[in-house]
């Protein structure tokens, strides 16, 4: 999951083989003055952020932003009409989207991994004072004359340059300055309204937390990587699992063999944040619906795709009901194969499959018929092995170095800092960051978060990115290092993969840089490399049993995994459509009469998709996807499209996921780009050909759609 910081439109507008040997920390780490001098060499300008460290800091931070903003947007509104050219109107308006949207991906990080809930809050109001302050930039009319007076003259201009220029004119229209102004100061108004409801819900989903304590009897079936765990042995016969900690949810939905305790844990995560959040979306719908139509909009989806590959609503909805009808057979294989277990282990014959089932019988699948136990196979994967493995294959394949930084300043002890460099050239390129363990407060799930967005300078030299992993993995035990389970490597391999987007950024201006691709190919680069962990000689690089190095996944093991995973692909994909299409009909039906059909709307489509939710329930209240992916999360099966297609590039290559020829050509026409220009050709020329949805057909089962 790549998390942007919510900038607004109105920022945007203006905006190795398989022995490769582990990474070890070597005994001179660079500092950070050595890769300043080093990056002077190449014209590349390399900095850590400054961390605000008091509410009160980041109070004047907020101030002397906008401060700073307005004066800028200042000198570019008394521009005449004779005066303007490209650098002091589009050039001056991406220098300024650059510097807002380094403070508040800074600001956005605070406000998901401070240690403490002042800060947590202070930066969540600094946040949504930014951004009620950014969507009124769109506003500016005599900024707005000064850019139009540049387009105006209808300047020769190429590539990145006419680019620019061109999506910074279409989201000019798109916020409503073609409106008469009373209706453009409405349209202001409500999304500065959005912006701030937007900020309260996923601050709710951030805040809300929910201890369910059980007897060691209860927890029939659940590994030690859960009771053994940190803080969750609360008694002598008293076990308190967070459920708004996801690896502890799992672990719950996978392993444990009480139907009931299952039932009681998936509905109480289904209401996670239903008190707080469901008047919240309620009138994120509202309002996102008044300003679609006042732009001229059918709809909200239509908005949003305007901008994406599907451009709009119906092309993002066929497609997502073409997989979900595609699916429908395999889905119901599978479900008769989790039905014949379940009746198998409680001797019910009429036994039924319901959504907290699916997750238990999955795991029973693999475990009977592929004889693959998930948990068992965590000695393979200690984190730290994982880590280094996956950093070797990544500096082989995409010619990269990584170091460890001593990091200036930590906001939690265990952080870790790299610096990334190119490997021929000795050419630094950025750092990235790595927050890996849940704790209270804390983002709850995996994403990456940018920092500082790469960008060439008005003097010429280039600022290179800054990124964040923020995971939530199991944290090591008194007796055991943190072991990952193969969906958690997977989940890291993915990550990674959006943090390489961001760092290795060769992208002009701000506005494309990195991971600022559209929203339903923005996943695609990451989901490829999900493919990686799936190959015995990848894994043999670095997977091995932490008792006993020598020992290495065997190969048949690795067959069954994979079978095991293709055979409940229905059901992964079903549920994942379900959300899908959940967001797109919120976004097609919902509108001012029929707000109160919100909630049941997304109960109706979840159950009827994928399995029936539990009564009263509202999931839409914690789905965090809901704010930043809204109209969007189809984006994640259009995406896995693409990756799927773009996997085949190695796939057939000489040296397979680890040919460097393969990963040089992903590093330079993928990630290098970024938005910097149509990212369907970006596409055709890693793939060297049109891109097909075939290679994804084929790999979840399904019959091609006609």
């Amino acid at each position: 999951m790549y998390k942007r910081s919510i900038v607004i439109l109105a920022l945007t507008a203006l905006a190795i083989s398989c022995s490769t040997p582990a990474v070890k920390s070597p005994a001179h780490q660079p500092s950070l003055a050595e890769l300043q001098r080093t990056g002077t060499k190449f014209k590349n300008v390399l900095r850590l952020p400054e961390f605000e460290t008091t509410p009160a800091a980041l109070k004047t931070t907020a101030d002397k932003t906008i401060a700073e903003g307005n004066a800028l947007l200042d000198a570019v509104g008394q521009l005449s009409a004779s005066q303007v050219n490209f650098d002091n109107t589009l050039g001056a308006l991406d220098r300024l989207g650059h510097q807002v949207g380094c403070t508040m991906n800074r600001i956005g990080l605070i406000k998901e991994t401070s240690l403490g809930e002042p800060m947590r809050d202070a930066a969540t109001e600094a946040i949504k004072k930014l951004q009620e302050w950014a969507v009124g930039l769109d506003y500016r009319e005599d900024v707005y004359r000064a850019v139009k007076a540049y387009a105006d003259t209808n300047p020769m201009l190429a590539g990145e340059d006419a680019k620019l220029l061109a999506e910074t004119m279409r989201d000019y229209r798109r916020a409503g300055l073609a409106l008469p102004k009373a209706e453009r100061d409405e349209v202001e108004r409500l999304r500065k309204e959005l912006a701030d409801v937007g900020t309260d819900f996923q601050s709710n989903i951030a805040k809300t937390q929910r201890p369910l304590k059980f007897t060691k009897a209860e927890l029939e079936g659940v590994s030690d990587s859960l009771l053994g765990a940190k803080g969750v042995k609360t008694g002598d016969d008293e076990y308190t699992v967070h459920i708004n900690v996801t690896w502890q949810y799992l672990a719950i939905m996978e392993h444990a063999k009480r139907e009931d305790v299952r039932k009681r844990v998936l509905t109480e995560q289904h209401s996670l944040a239903l008190k707080e959040n469901v008047p919240l979306v309620q009138k994120l719908l509202l309002l996102r619906e008044q300003i679609a139509k006042r732009l001229g909009y059918k709809n909200w989806a239509d908005y949003q795709i305007e901008v994406k590959m599907a451009k709009n609503g119906i092309t993002a909805l066929e497609f997502e009901q073409k997989l979900r009808d595609g699916l429908q057979p395999k889905f119901e294989a599978e479900l008769a194969e989790f039905r014949q277990l379940k009746t198998a282990e409680t001797g019910d014959a009429n036994a039924q499959i319901y959504l907290w089932d699916w997750r238990y019988y999955a795991d029973q699948l693999k475990k009977q018929k592929y004889t693959v136990d998930a948990e068992h196979l965590r000695v393979y994967f200690p984190m730290q092995r994982v880590l280094d493995g996956m950093f070797a294959i990544y500096q082989r394949i995409f010619g990269l170095k990584f170091e460890r930084v001593a990091a200036p300043y930590k906001w939690v002890g265990d952080l870790q800092l790299w610096a990334v460099s190119d490997a021929q050239s000795g050419e630094p390129l950025g750092f990235f960051y790595l927050d890996l363990f849940p704790r209270e407060g804390k983002f709850n799930h995996f994403a990456v978060f940018p920092i500082i967005d790469g960008k060439r300078l008005a003097d010429g030299n280039y600022q290179r990115p800054v990124c964040a992993l923020v995971c939530n993995f199991p944290p090591p035990s008194a007796d055991k290092p943190s072991l990952l389970t193969h969906q958690d490597v997977e989940t890291l391999f993915h990550e990674f993969g959006h943090a390489m987007h961001g760092v290795l950024t060769r992208a002009k201006f701000a506005r494309f840089a990195g991971s600022s691709v559209p929203g339903d190919f923005v996943e695609a680069p990451s989901q490829m490399l999900e493919a990686w962990v799936w190959d015995k000689g990848v894994l043999d690089s670095f997977a091995a049993d932490y008792r006993d190095p020598s020992r290495k996944i065997p190969p048949e093991i690795l067959g069954q995994l994979k079978a095991s995973k293709y055979a409940i692909y229905g059901n992964h994909y079903r549920r994942q459509l379900s959300f899908g299409l959940m967001d797109l009909m919120l976004h097609t039906e919902i509108t001012e009469a029929n707000l109160n059909d919100a909630l049941p709307l997304s109960n109706k489509t979840l159950s009827e998709t994928f399995l029936p939710v539990p009564e009263g329930s509202a999931l839409i209240a914690y789905l965090g996807h809901f704010v930043g992916y809204d109209a969007g999360y189809y984006g994640y099966a259009w995406a896995d499209a693409i990756a799927a297609d773009m996997a085949t590039v190695f796939q057939n290559a000489p040296d397979g996921f680890l040919d460097v020829q393969a990963g040089r050509r992903l590093r330079d026409e993928i990630y290098a780009v970024g938005n910097s220009r149509d990212v369907n050709e970006s596409i055709e020329k890693f793939l060297g050909r049109p891109r097909s949805i075939e290679p994804f057909l084929k790999k979840i089962g399904v019959q091609s759609p006609k």
